[in-house]
């Protein structure tokens, strides 16, 4: 028996149903900025041992939402897992970041390329997921994701992470049907993915194109967004008797807003470079709007942040949709008690906001 859920603020948001406040989570809310997770990730003896073992998984999953009053709980994993379950293997570089010992970069390199059940090979993902949900037995939801298939071609041709794309780019006006070979195999391996999560029990799922933004108009249609919305098309919507919301998270995506709200998603994550009010007067109330508040404004005052937090939400107005987020993920040098300052000014002016006191 699943247990009621007990705050389902993030939900109705998700649905652009009305709420009392404007719920709250953050990007990479489970991280390195707080020092409880640094003593876990200690215990686990690396970041890929973490991700791998559910009740670490889950303990670190939890730890912001003791610490903060946050309205989702999102699964603690990798964007990079799907590549490493294809054969690429994953590791990390200390100072470096992620890399990949098998880079794949020419038409024989993706023919070659397994396509495994994800269920299967990442059966840790879903062990944690199960793991986290009784762990939050209904406290709030809990959000899988996924990498967006360019990001993920982009972090598989590159073998790490890039300033230049040399290579991802490059194949890309090479040879674009090799690129769209290997886009289609990992459109087919992210709709399983996160099939295989939402049946383990994640309530809403987020796909994050980290690296759309780098593209072109033209190249962002046709190498990154029909892709995504392949996934959409294929994803299991309902599970539990409810709706199973997607977002759609486009890095420096802000020029394409409309584009992707014809998915068929149910919201888009914005980046700090956007006015939140003039999206959604792009969009309307075709999609809920998360965001976007510029993850460095946790190293300003308390009376600049708790300022841009009451602009952001002043600008979106009173109307039903909005989920307050960074724009990115929070950066590991923060102070863990200034979410504390972010997370109080959303909750005391949002109720304002909605309920027709200013």
């Amino acid at each position: 028996m699943t247990p009621e859920l007990k705050n389902d603020r993030f939900l109705k948001a998700l649905r652009r149903q009305p709420v009392d406040q404007t719920p709250v989570w953050m990007m990479r809310q489970a991280g390195r900025y707080l020092p409880e997770y640094r003593a876990t990730r200690k215990v686990a003896g690396d970041f890929l041992s973490l991700c791998k073992n559910a009740d670490l998984a889950c303990e670190v999953t939890v730890q912001p939402l003791e610490r903060f009053a946050l309205d989702a709980a999102i699964l603690f994993s990798d964007i990079l897992t799907i590549p490493d379950a294809m054969g690429c293997g994953l590791y990390f570089e200390a100072g470096e970041g992620p890399r990949f010992e098998r880079p794949v970069r020419t038409r024989a390199d993706i023919d070659s390329l397994p396509l495994p059940s994800m269920a299967d090979a990442l059966d840790y993902v879903m062990n944690a997921v199960k793991t986290i949900r009784r762990e939050l037995s209904g406290r709030v939801p809990l959000i899988g994701f996924s990498g967006s298939p360019w990001t993920l071609a982009t972090y598989m041709t590159e073998g790490s992470g890039s300033k230049e794309y040399r290579y991802a780019k490059g194949l890309m006006y090479s040879d674009p049907g090799a690129l769209h070979a290997l886009l289609d195999k990992l459109s087919t391996a992210v709709a399983d993915y996160l099939n295989a999560q939402i049946a383990a029990g994640a309530q809403v799922v987020q796909i994050f194109d980290t690296w759309g933004g780098v593209l072109t108009e033209p190249a962002y249609r046709e190498f990154s967004l029909a892709y995504m919305e392949k996934i959409v098309r294929a994803l299991v919507r309902e599970s539990e008797g409810r709706k199973v919301p997607v977002i759609l998270f486009t890095k420096g995506g802000g020029a394409w807003l409309e584009r992707m709200a014809a998915t068929g998603c149910d919201a888009l994550g914005l980046d700090w470079t956007v006015d939140l009010g003039q999206c959604r007067a792009r969009v309307g109330n075709q999609v809920a709007l998360q965001g976007n508040l510029d993850p460095s404004v946790l190293f300003g005052s308390d009376d600049l942040l708790i300022s841009e937090v009451e602009r952001l939400l002043r600008s979106f107005g009173p109307h039903p949709g909005h989920i307050f987020n960074l724009g990115h993920g929070i950066n590991q040098h923060v102070d863990p008690q200034r979410p504390s300052t972010m997370i109080d000014a959303v909750q005391r002016i949002s109720r304002e906001i909605h309920s027709g006191s200013h």
